[in-house]
């Protein structure tokens, strides 16, 4: 199980890698996750939907990361060309499923609705939801950060049996993580948050959600050199990177930098 107060850290790989590629990365990061490594973080790497039983062969249990995938469709099954449902993602090894990132929200048509429909399948079938939210610049200007965000959230978990959402290896009263991402932040020519950009509205997503979650990540051109200062946040458990650790020695370092770092909160 994964215990409370655990961190977790991570990375999402988008629409990169080939299989050769992803392969390399997790036999690379399965060598590098000897026992004891990293005290107090559960890894996870989402990559492409083409890749996810090339990573979990590469990846064995012992390694203890956790393998996700960037997206699946609320219905089990059906007429729906193109997508692929919760029950396949956890048939190829995801135990993890990323829902509601801004670029699926902006170019896939991925409402409140959608979203929320994502989340009760993702925990019907017993994975874990990790359920990204935030604003666009345009919000944070006007100083609607706080709201957006918690609207975002309430509308992803509404009527979601969270009481009921323990197990697939999360302790405590729910499985769901939640992932802060302001939308000006991300993404190859995002604006680096600092810590007091992100205090306020991780403290608004920790005091509405509490318990009802398992934990609050905050994304969002995250890198090793302003990594300990966004851990250091108080109610951040957790980090969700992007391009910089796509490669795999970096990805190592950056958790080597989050196991040495003493948690705040």
């Amino acid at each position: 199980m994964t215990p409370a107060g655990t961190r977790w850290i991570g990375t999402s790989w988008k629409m990169t890698k080939s299989l050769s590629e992803a392969r390399r990365y997790a036999t690379a990061l399965a060598a590098a996750a000897r026992p004891g490594r990293w005290p107090g973080l559960q890894p996870f790497v989402i990559p492409s939907a083409t890749a996810l039983t090339t990573v979990r062969d590469a990846l064995p249990p012992s390694a203890g990361v956790l393998l996700g995938a960037q997206n699946a469709h609320w219905a089990d099954s059906g007429a729906w060309t193109g997508e692929v449902s919760v029950p396949q993602v956890a048939d190829a090894g995801a135990r993890l499923v990323e829902i509601g990132h801004s670029e699926r929200r902006e170019h896939f048509g991925d409402t409140d609705d959608v979203v929320r429909r994502k989340v009760e399948s993702v925990l019907r079938h017993g994975l874990v939801p990790l359920l990204c939210v935030g604003e666009p610049a345009a919000v944070r200007a006007a100083g609607g950060s706080v709201e957006h965000v918690l609207d975002q959230a309430r509308a992803a978990l509404a009527g979601a049996d969270l009481a009921g959402a323990a197990g697939a290896g999360v302790a405590g009263p729910s499985r769901v993580l939640v992932a802060y991402e302001p939308v000006w932040a991300i993404g190859e020519h995002g604006t680096p948050a600092r810590p007091d950009d992100v205090a306020d509205v991780v403290a608004a997503l920790a005091a509405e959600l509490g318990p009802r979650v398992h934990g609050v990540l905050y994304g969002g051109s995250v890198d090793r050199a302003n990594m300990h200062e966004l851990l250091a946040v108080e109610h951040v458990s957790g980090l969700f990177i992007g391009r910089a650790a796509w490669d795999v020695d970096a990805f190592v370092a950056i958790l080597d930098g989050a196991a040495a770092a003493r948690p705040t909160s």
